[in-house]
């Protein structure tokens, strides 16, 4: 059984069914899941992944949803169709519960992409100590701390490792969306969720229209995810200048740009291996804002920020700074060639860090080899 909540995670799982699959194609899976998981074989039992939201007071409206999902699943691991092993794809909130059910069912628990105890909630470790049964960490940093916890841990690499390896040269990815050498453009990334579209995309489309002013003849192209509809984004566009929205290219996008503005998430690693400079934001609510000051135990947001162990990329998440000050950092690294150039060398730092390709097959062998302990 395989469970993933969210667009990423449905990304990442989906290439971990396509693994077990090719190792050992007697194997059945099913959970949950979205449509990449599906196309490589997964029976979804549940998907949530369209409607996922992110923590805090904006995760309330969805706990009846969850809780159906939750019970459905907790059913499967108690019955007699039980799995010979559970297969966690972050969305700690959701799986950690689960993780505790399959221990009851005494069904060994594997945790791909596990929870971030090291930015916040530590605590967490305690829990996942008694309820994993191996994790596989994406970061290189994280094995030694589960491994201190005596959490089992294995270090398999960053599952952006093997996505990327079919990633266009900014040339060819210029030449698929019909843009010229020369050309400057701005990548528009507003994230995978619905509230991410409501609350980022009006200061991205703003800033778009001061760069608009400052940098004319540039353009604008936008990253549609999956899960989003493109009437949601076109609404939210309105009255800014003409943005084009492309689907199911998003890695076109990045290479393509000059410059992104991006949703703090799994993109903002995408784009720093694809070596595109970026400035992250994020807008939470103010209930929300307050609980992450309260919680997080590291100074950045970005994956890029926190993996480099630095401030390379600006990060914008507070709602009183997003509108003045988005244009101001989008415009001095679209006008500033050696700002640009500082962040792609940063940028360089990152894929020796992060493992290497294969990443897919490395974590289905270990989870084979658990279900084969069962």
């Amino acid at each position: 059984m395989l469970v993933a909540g969210e667009a990423s995670g449905d990304l990442h799982g989906a290439a971990l069914c396509r693994a077990l699959r090719e190792l050992d194609p007697r194997c059945r899976l099913f959970g949950m899941g979205g449509g990449r998981m599906a196309a490589e074989g997964m029976d979804v039992l549940v998907d949530v992944t369209a409607k996922a939201v992110t923590g805090g007071s904006e995760a309330f409206g969805q706990v009846p949803r969850l809780y159906r999902a939750y019970r459905e699943l907790r059913a499967v691991l108690e019955g007699p169709d039980r799995p010979s092993v559970l297969v966690l794809i972050d969305f700690p909130e959701f799986n950690l519960r689960l993780a505790r059910a399959a221990r009851r069912a005494r069904v060994p628990v594997v945790y791909f992409i596990p929870p971030q105890v090291w930015a916040w909630r530590p605590w967490r470790v305690k829990m996942i100590r008694q309820v994993v049964s191996l994790v596989l960490a994406v970061f290189p940093f994280e094995a030694p701390l589960y491994r201190r916890a005596g959490v089992p841990v294995d270090f398999v690499g960053h599952p952006l490792l093997d996505q990327l390896q079919a990633a266009p040269a900014r040339e060819v990815a210029r030449r698929r969306l019909g843009i010229a050498d020369r050309t400057p453009v701005v990548a528009l990334l507003p994230g995978s969720r619905h509230q991410e579209i409501v609350r980022m995309l009006p200061p991205m489309r703003n800033a778009a229209a001061e760069i608009a002013r400052a940098v004319p003849g540039t353009r604008f192209v936008l990253g549609l995810a999956p899960t989003i509809e493109r009437a949601l984004v076109t609404e939210h566009l309105a009255g800014g200048p003409p943005v084009e929205i492309v689907e199911s290219q998003t890695h076109d996008v990045i290479r393509a740009a000059d410059l992104a503005l991006v949703t703090s998430g799994t993109v903002t690693l995408e784009a720093a291996l694809l070596g595109t400079p970026m400035v992250v934001c994020y807008r939470l609510s103010l209930a929300s804002e307050l609980m992450v000051r309260l919680l997080i135990r590291v100074p950045w947001v970005s994956l890029a920020n926190l993996t480099l162990g630095r401030a390379v990329v600006p990060e914008l998440y507070r709602q009183t700074m997003m509108d003045e000050r988005l244009a101001q950092e989008a415009l001095r690294l679209l006008t500033d060639a050696g700002a640009r150039e500082a962040q792609r060398a940063a940028f360089g730092e990152l894929a020796g860090q992060l493992g290497e390709p294969g990443v897919a097959t490395r974590a289905a062998r270990r989870v084979l080899a658990q279900a084969g302990a069962a």
